[in-house]
Formats: structure tokens, C-alpha cells, sequence
């Protein structure tokens, strides 16, 4: 974060401040900002000035458009008090038309404004020659002269301590192409880190760096940084009318520049300096400054990945996905190293791959002020955190993961964003991101403000994001966090705490209609990715295409399996027989979406405890029950989640600041724990009767369901033709079932794959000896039987062998 002013409401008019390096090119014309001001102005506010300052200023600027006025001795129109007194107090809404070069009789003249510097001369751009002074006026840094060459030009400038020889920021003409106006405007400029932002490149042969950032109803807008010594009257910057967009091209500074935007609201006045909302590169927190980022130069080595990935998420794949926060991840991984994408690299993409997880899913880690919200509160949405490294480490850690065949899946927050005065609030001076009524756009739960989906600009803005992520760093989908609370006005509120809808009810068609859109927009322009929604209601049609009246996701959270079986394994056994339909209510629904089945850290935080620790009973029944469950869960329809420490049956509730207890692997239990999670991947890859067919119902078919008494359940998992079917048994209770007789379809013998009990999970190892032959024994309503030992709080797994 650049050094505070000395006052919030007014910049000192004299200040001699060091001086840092600015440069910039030539432009024929001067763009005049309040020509025509009686004319209507789409910009909301930006004219209707009330001060009287501004007043005469605009009076007395289109009054110095008269070229016939009396020129003093260097045959230049003298500057009025107003305007100079703008100038020097960085409240001058329009520099091109004061600063720069201007025709005039004999030749241009040239004025610039770098407060703190004795003298300048005009040089010319090739080779140098000198070809003028420009002589100081008031206010101290103004100086200005009668230049008669017109051939581009540097300026020579003298600083107490330094001589920097630079191009003028001025001189250059307009950046921004109509197209890209255009497209802002009507918020489908999907390459917007391309366009917005700090952008390293060439202007007329100079080489530098073009500012540009959207704020419509500022008054006035500067780019401070290192380069200027965060002096905001140095660079301000010019407006594009219509779009809304400042911009301006910095000659000879480039990556590395730290930078924020100094903004004058629509009243004049002056707001706390602005992170840049499309920075791809950031300071560290607490620190808040945006960094100017090196162009995308990354070589990707993932090509035969990228070309297969539609195979890889649809839905009769096996997806297994290993949910982490990076930083407390890599905590204890090695002594006193700080996190970063490099030593994920060594340290959890090998880890991920010999657990057999297809997928490693991040938590947010688009840049965010504050580390206690997990990320969960950005503002950098086109920026990695820096807390990991450089952008272009994170490219090397994704590619690494593809060459590893592990995808990679980030938790994206479109639904709100933090009050950070930094930040998104407020931006120009108005509600600008998020909605100006907190009924529609306050999250109170979570102290944010929920952007305003209505509004195109917005809209363009978290659609380029999601491409952004998608496109430039090849990663393999998003997860949507709180769909829910996107989706409904009343989200969380009370009565007379929301606004409804246009016919009077709760859905949030705006919201609606931007995840259809991004939906859309993503599955287009980066096919083979994958869009999941976080989202815990009844609404129809998540996980339906746009076309048929759904959101267009390809997967859904499936929040209520988690909630409902959770709560069975919490109960105490002798009394689960009276809450059965938590374990089998879940199938009711299995098929109405397509679903991931997730154990996310929503369920180990905040007072819920660990996986373990939910468990009833002692320590044996505990990690018993626990076996169990995951073989249930891996065999259950839907693809899998499980949050980092759940692998191995970590005791302590998860804590950010915190690493894992890696120590526990130390204890056979916890690291059979571990071993089971590895089996359950490998099986679950292996069998496609227990992944092909997630998301149709004949790839389930229930054997044994109401066994109340002994809580024992049975199903048959089927794959596509051809494909061996897999029975599943799941003993619940304690006490082991012996000559436990099921109805099987097939004749012949049943291969048992898998066995919770077995000692090398740290069970009793009580089974069947690896392998049956059915029986001609009617069961079920079946012809063949197999007769079993199920061994207590455990779940077998057997496939058919012929």
C-alpha cells in the first residue's frame, strides 16, 4: 500500500516529494473533457457539478479553447486561477486539456506538472537535441513554453537529486480502441485482464505501461505508485466517455511497479486509494497494493490433457476430489519453509496422486485482505494470492498437476465481496459493484456486499474473472461458493429486510440469469471444464442445461446427503435402527441432479468438530464407524469430496492457522485410516459399476433397505454393458452379522475388492476370506443368494466374477 497523504480531504499544494522514473509518447490533439457540457452526458452526475470551483473551471476551460485570445511573450493563452489551483490540488477532472502539447501560432506549446522539479528542457526523441525549455510558472511544478519543432519529444528533467530523461504522459493519444469501449459497455469483453488493468506494452516505440480502469462517475481519476512517489497529482488520467473508463499510458516503468488508483468522487470528494479491481498481481496482505504483472508467457506442457478433459468430468467418469487449503496444508511439511506453489508442487501434488484422488480442489485463492475468511471474501478476482508466489508459479503448479493426470478445481466466490476501503465499496464514489439499497445488497451474515447482477458492466466483470482462471491458467472448472444465497432475495433475511422481485417474489431473476449466462459463456469459450454449485436447496435444475430451463451447471453439492448421513453416524447405534431413512432418503433424490457427495470443511469448523470426533462411541467405534462410512459414501451414486485431514482421521477440528496433525500417521489406526482412502480411489477408478452411472438410476438398485434391526443395508452398483456388477454391504451397529444371507442376480462367484474391517485399516479383520459362490437360495427376490460374514461398522465391497 503506497504512504497515506498528509490530509484525507486535501492534497498539500506544495510538496517537494522524490521522484520516480514517468515517461510517455506524442498525440496531435488534446482530448478537451468538458467541450459541449451543456450537451446530456450518459455518465450519471459527472457534469451536474455544484462547487463553484468546478463551475468556473469548466467555464474558463472552453473559454482557453479560443485560439484568437492575446498570447503573452511566449505566445501561449495564459492559464486562469481556477485551473491552476486545480492543477496543484490534484482536482483537475481533465489534464489532457491543460497538460501536453498544444497547437498554437509558431509552433506547440507544452506544459507539464512535476511538482518538486527545478528545471526541464524538450529534447528531441531521436538523438536527443535539444530543442527547448520550458520555463517554471505557478504553481511550483507547472512549467510550460512555445516549442516550434513538431517532431515527437522527451522531456529532460532536473530533480534535486537525479536527472531522468522520459517521454510525456501526455503526448500520447487515446488507448482504448471503440471496440473495446463498446464491449465494456455492454459487459462482454470477456479478455478483460487484457484491457483493464496495468498492461505492460509498446505505444508509438516507447515501452511502458497503460492504466486503465472503469470508474464512470469519479470526478477525477490519478494512478499513484512507485513511479510517482504516490503523489497523485503526477498522473491523472483521461476519460473515455460512454464507457466510463480512465485510462493512460505510463512511458518506461514496467512490472514490478507497485500502484492504486487515487479517485475523486462525483462530489469531489476524495476517496481512500483503490487496489486495481482487474490487478492480476498483488501485494502481500495486509498490504493492498495492486502490482503491475509481467506479461502471460507461460509454456504449457499439458496439451494430450487439455485435449481429453471432456472425458474426464462428464458424468460417467470418476471424479475423486481432494478439498485443501494450501497454506495450513503445507504447515509442518518442512521446517520453518513458507507455503508456496513451488513446494505444493513437491509436497501435495505427489501426496494427492498416490491417495488416487483424480481431482485437487482449492479453496479461494484469489487475492483476499483478510486470511480468517479461507478466501471466501476476495477482491483480487483475477489475481492468485500472492501469499503462494507469482502468478506464473501457480501456472507451474497446475501444469504440474495435469502431468500427474490430477485436475485442478478452484472455489470461486461471484456472490459477494468484502468492505475493505480499498476495495470494490464504493468505488467511484458510488454503489458502482454492489447495489445501493443494503436490502438488496448487504450480506449480514457475513458483513459483505453482494454485487449487483443487473448490471452489465458487473456482469462482465465476474464473467471475465471465471474466464480468466479458466483460460490463463488452465484450470480444469470452478466451484461456485454460495449458489444459494445468490439465488434468493430473501437469502438469510428477515421479514422487511429484502426487496422482492419485479412480480413479487424471492428468486433473484437478476442472479438467475447471470449464472445461466456465465454457465453458458464458460462451457462455450473452455470446453471439457467443469462448473459445480455449492448450492443446498430444493431449486429445480441446477445441474439442467440452459436450453432446458436450468442453471447449466455440471455438478451440485449434494448438501443434504452430508447433513443426513452425518447425523445417523452421530446417533448411538442401538438407536439408528429408528432414524434409517437418514442413510437411505439420500436415493430418493440421487438422480433428480448430478451430484458430488461432499465432506467439505463447512463440516470440521466452527464447533462441529472433526470426521472422527463426530463418530458415536469409543476410540474403536469411532474409526469403525468412520471405515464404514467412507466405504458407503465411495460406493454410494455421485462423485466424491472429502476435506484434507479427513484422510486420515485427524482429531483436532481444522484451524487456517494451523497445519495437520501429520504426526498422527505415526499410529496404525489413523495411517490405516489413510491406506483405506488410497483402496477406496483405486477401486472407485477401477470398477465403472461404481462410477459410470452416478447420475442414472439403473446404476442402483437396492437389495437389502429395510434390515431396521440389525441397520445392515445392501445395494447393487451397475455399470455400462458389459461391466461386472459390485455388491455392497454396510453394517451400521457393532455386532457382527454372521450368515448374513443377500439375494445376488448373478450366478457364480463374488470377489470380495474390499473389506473396512480388514487389519490393514486398523480393523478386526473379520470377513469371508476374499471370495463367494451364490447360492440357488431365493433372497430378496432373488433367484441365487450369497451367505456372508458382515463384520460390525463395517462395508464390504464384492464384484461379480462369473
Amino acid at each position: 500500500m503506497g504512504p497515506a497523504l498528509e490530509s484525507s480531504l486535501e492534497l498539500p499544494r506544495r510538496r517537494d516529494l522524490p521522484a520516480a522514473r514517468q515517461r510517455t509518447g506524442t498525440s496531435p490533439h488534446a482530448h478537451w473533457l468538458l467541450a459541449n457540457a451543456a450537451r446530456p452526458h450518459p455518465l450519471r452526475g459527472f457534469l451536474a457539478i455544484s462547487d463553484r470551483r468546478t463551475r468556473d473551471l469548466t467555464n474558463r476551460v472552453n473559454c482557453n479553447r479560443d485560439a484568437n485570445r492575446p498570447m503573452n511573450d511566449v505566445g501561449m493563452v495564459p492559464l486562469d486561477e481556477v485551473t491552476l489551483e486545480a492543477l496543484a490540488e490534484a482536482r483537475h477532472p481533465n489534464p489532457f486539456s491543460v497538460l501536453g502539447p498544444h497547437a498554437a501560432p509558431g509552433g506547440r506549446v507544452v506544459r507539464v506538472f512535476l511538482p518538486g522539479a527545478r528545471a526541464v528542457d524538450v529534447m528531441a526523441r531521436r538523438g536527443e537535441a535539444k530543442r527547448g525549455r520550458l520555463e517554471p510558472a505557478i504553481p511550483m511544478g507547472l512549467f510550460q513554453g512555445l516549442i516550434a519543432s513538431s517532431e515527437p519529444y522527451l522531456l529532460r528533467i532536473e530533480w534535486p537529486d537525479a536527472v531522468e530523461v522520459t517521454e510525456d504522459p501526455y503526448a500520447f493519444g487515446m488507448l482504448l480502441g471503440d471496440v473495446d469501449l463498446h464491449l465494456l459497455g455492454e459487459g462482454r469483453h470477456y479478455e478483460l485482464a487484457s484491457c483493464l488493468g496495468a498492461l505492460p506494452m509498446e505505444v508509438e516505440g516507447v515501452k511502458g505501461v497503460r492504466f486503465a480502469v472503469w470508474a464512470p462517475n469519479a470526478r477525477r481519476v490519478a494512478v499513484v505508485g512507485d513511479f510517482n512517489a504516490w503523489d497523485e497529482r503526477r498522473h491523472p488520467m483521461r476519460l473515455r466517455h460512454g464507457a466510463g473508463v480512465w485510462e493512460l499510458f505510463v512511458p518506461r516503468i514496467g512490472p514490478g511497479q507497485r500502484y492504486k488508483y487515487a479517485i475523486l468522487g462525483p462530489h469531489g470528494e476524495r476517496l481512500p486509494q483503490k487496489a486495481d479491481p482487474v490487478a492480476r498481481l498483488t501485494e502481500a496482505a495486509p498490504a493492498t497494493a495492486s502490482i503491475v504483472a509481467e506479461a502471460e508467457n507461460f509454456t504449457w506442457t499439458d496439451d494430450d490433457w487439455m485435449k481429453g478433459r471432456n472425458s474426464r468430468h462428464n458424468k460417467h467418469a470418476p471424479i475423486a476430489i481432494y478439498e485443501v487449503h494450501l497454506g495450513s496444508w503445507l504447515k509442518g511439511q518442512t521446517d520453518n519453509m513458507p507455503p508456496s506453489w513451488d513446494l505444493a508442487i513437491r509436497r501435495l501434488i505427489p501426496y494427492a496422486a498416490d491417495l488416487g484422488f483424480t481431482h485437487i480442489e482449492l479453496m479461494p485463492i484469489a487475492e483476499h485482505p483478510f486470511g480468517g475468511s479461507w478466501g471466501y471474501q476476495p477482491l483480487g478476482l483475477f489475481a492468485p494470492t500472492a501469499r503462494y508466489g507469482p502468478p506464473s508459479e501457480f501456472a507451474r503448479f497446475v501444469n504440474a498437476c495435469h502431468e500427474r493426470g490430477i485436475g485442478v478445481i478452484l472455489d470461486w466466490v461471484p456472490a459477494h465481496f468484502p468492505s475493505d476501503p480499498h476495495g470494490l465499496a464504493r468505488f467511484d464514489g458510488t454503489a458502482l459493484y454492489e447495489h445501493q439499497d443494503p436490502r438488496e445488497g448487504f450480506h449480514e451474515d457475513w458483513n459483505t456486499l453482494i454485487y449487483n447482477f443487473g448490471r452489465s458492466e458487473v456482469q462482465g466483470f465476474l464473467t471475465a474473472s471465471a474466464l480468466h482462471w479458466l483460460q490463463s491458467f488452465h484450470v480444469d472448472g470452478l466451484r461456485v461458493d454460495a449458489v444459494a444465497s445468490m439465488l434468493y432475495r430473501n437469502y438469510s433475511r428477515k421479514p422487511g429486510q429484502w426487496i422482492p422481485n419485479i412480480h413479487g417474489g424471492v428468486e433473484n431473476l437478476e442472479a438467475v440469469a447471470f449464472i445461466r449466462h456465465v454457465n453458458g459463456v464458460l462451457h462455450e469459450r473452455c470446453p471439457g471444464t467443469v462448473m459445480i454449485a455449492e448450492e443446498s436447496t430444493a431449486w429445480p435444475g441446477v445441474t439442467r442445461p440452459v436450453p432446458d430451463g436450468g442453471l447449466g451447471f455440471d455438478y451440485k453439492w449434494n448438501m443434504g446427503w452430508m447433513h443426513d448421513t452425518l447425523r445417523f453416524l452421530e446417533r448411538n447405534p442401538i438407536h439408528r435402527r429408528w432414524h434409517h431413512e437418514d442413510l437411505t432418503f439420500g436415493l430418493i433424490y440421487a438422480f433428480s441432479e448430478n451430484y458430488v457427495l461432499p465432506l467439505s470443511h463447512d463440516e470440521v469448523v466452527h464447533g462441529k468438530g472433526s470426521l472422527i470426533g463426530k463418530m458415536h462411541g469409543d476410540d474403536w467405534q469411532k474409526f469403525a464407524s468412520l471405515r464404514a462410512y467412507f466405504g458407503f459414501m465411495w460406493t454410494h451414486p455421485g462423485k466424491k469430496l472429502l476435506f484434507m485431514g479427513g484422510e486420515f482421521a485427524q482429531w483436532r477440528e481444522w484451524d487456517h492457522d494451523a497445519g495437520l496433525e501429520w504426526r498422527l500417521l505415526a499410529y496404525d489406526r489413523h495411517h490405516g485410516m489413510q491406506r483405506l482412502v488410497r483402496d477406496l480411489n483405486n477401486v472407485y477408478r477401477q470398477e465403472g459399476a461404481l462410477h459410470a452411472l452416478d447420475a442414472d438410476p439403473t446404476g442402483f438398485r437396492w437389495l437389502v433397505r429395510e434390515d431396521y434391526a440389525s441397520s445392515v443395508f445392501a445395494y447393487l452398483r451397475n455399470g455400462m454393458s458389459g461391466a461386472p456388477p459390485v455388491l455392497v454391504l454396510c453394517n451400521m451397529t457393532p455386532a457382527p452379522q454372521p450368515f448374513y444371507r443377500v439375494g445376488v442376480p448373478l450366478v457364480g462367484g463374488w470377489r470380495e475388492l474390499l473389506n473396512t474391517d480388514s487389519a490393514l485399516y486398523g480393523g478386526g479383520n473379520l470377513g469371508n476370506g476374499g471370495f463367494l459362490r451364490s447360492e440357488a437360495v431365493p433372497s430378496h427376490g432373488e433367484s441365487q443368494s450369497l451367505e456372508l460374514l458382515v463384520p460390525p461398522l463395517a462395508t464390504l465391497i464384492l464384484r461379480h466374477e462369473g
